[in-house]
């Protein structure tokens, strides 16, 4: 059997101070095609290029990474501030649609940073501009500085919900993580079950609840060192083993219409 179709979301950048890209880490492909088991493809997050129908037909699954530009405000009923940073609406228009068609559909997704508050978002959730401004929350934004090997260090415990999907799948209720993020849930979305946390407080995991599918996601970046670090590999393996059930139940589709 081929290996599943993975959709990595990717964000506009600029490569060599001119040039226009639609661009994802390597560490994600790394993560899909040597953990997950998938092959990787790059969408271009620009309804201008894409259409939510064709996505879903085309892939058996999507990660939905992280990202500097945040969810505009807009999307939670809310007005943008300062505070609110960056934002990406051709992005906001794939990935929110996206996300609702794949919960009803069942169809797996696996959300990262960015992408964790995309599914909060899509479900009808609301974010915090900052974090590290509300009182008796720590700082979780990536250092200003040092390696990439210091920047993506663990930084926190995580504590897990006993018996929710992350306990099944990592076979403990504590974890420590990276911390690379500015933005996080204020409130959950509709169906949105928050299934651990960080010891101040901030919602680390979500899946929706009742979803036919995988829709596990974190707000750490679980992509850097997938391979090696057990919390990470465990969860694209669990993702991996969806999207291929979801590929080979397509695959049987096809084959009852033939």
């Amino acid at each position: 059997m081929n290996r599943p179709r993975i959709g990595i979301i990717t964000n506009p950048g600029i490569l060599n101070d001119h040039y226009p890209v639609h661009a994802s880490g390597t560490m994600n492909v790394a993560a899909i095609s040597e953990v997950a088991g998938g092959m990787p493809l790059l969408i271009p997050a620009d309804p201008a290029h894409v259409r939510i129908e064709e996505l879903l037909e085309s892939f058996d699954g999507f990660l939905l990474t992280g990202g500097r530009p945040n969810v505009h405000p807009e999307e939670y009923g809310e007005m943008p501030t300062e505070a609110h940073g960056d934002f990406d609406r051709a992005r906001d228009r794939i990935t929110l649609p996206l996300i609702r068609a794949c919960v009803e559909r069942g169809q797996p997704f696996f959300g990262v940073c960015r992408g964790f508050q995309e599914v909060n978002v899509a479900m009808g959730g609301t974010l915090h501009p900052e974090i590290r401004d509300l009182p008796g929350r720590d700082n979780h934004r990536m250092p200003p500085e040092g390696t990439l090997e210091e920047k993506f260090a663990l930084r926190h415990k995580v504590t897990l919900t006993r018996g929710s999907p992350f306990h099944e799948i990592l076979g403990t209720t504590e974890v420590m993580t990276n911390s690379l993020h500015g933005q996080g849930i204020k409130t959950p979305g509709a169906r949105i079950v928050i299934d651990g946390v960080a010891h101040d407080g901030t919602p680390e995991a979500i899946h929706v609840q009742d979803a036919p599918g995988f829709t596990l996601s974190v707000q750490w970046h679980p992509e850097y060192n997938a391979a090696r670090d057990p919390v990470s590999r465990a969860l694209f393996e669990a993702f991996g083993k969806a999207a291929r059930a979801w590929a080979g139940g397509r695959a049987k589709g096809l084959r009852r219409i033939a």
